[in-house]
C-alpha cells in the first residue's frame, strides 16, 4: 500500500465548499475519482466539520 500525500488528498477535494463535514468530504472525494487510499484516510477522519482544507490536512497527517 502505497503513501497518500496531503496534495493527494486536496487534489480530490478540489471544488468543495467549506465549512464542511467528513461525510460531505468522503462524497466530493468520490465525485472527484479518489482512490481507495485517499477515501479510507477521509473515511477515518473524526466526525466533525472542517473549515477549510488545512484542517483535514492536519486531521490526516
Amino acid at each position: 500500500m502505497s503513501q497518500i500525500s496531503p496534495v493527494q488528498v486536496q487534489k480530490y477535494l478540489s471544488g468543495i465548499d467549506y465549512p464542511c463535514n467528513r461525510d460531505g468530504l468522503v462524497a466530493a472525494a468520490e465525485n472527484n475519482g479518489a482512490d481507495a487510499e485517499v477515501l479510507h484516510a477521509l473515511e477515518a477522519l473524526p466526525d466533525r466539520t472542517f473549515d477549510g482544507p488545512s484542517a483535514v490536512s492536519q486531521a490526516i497527517f
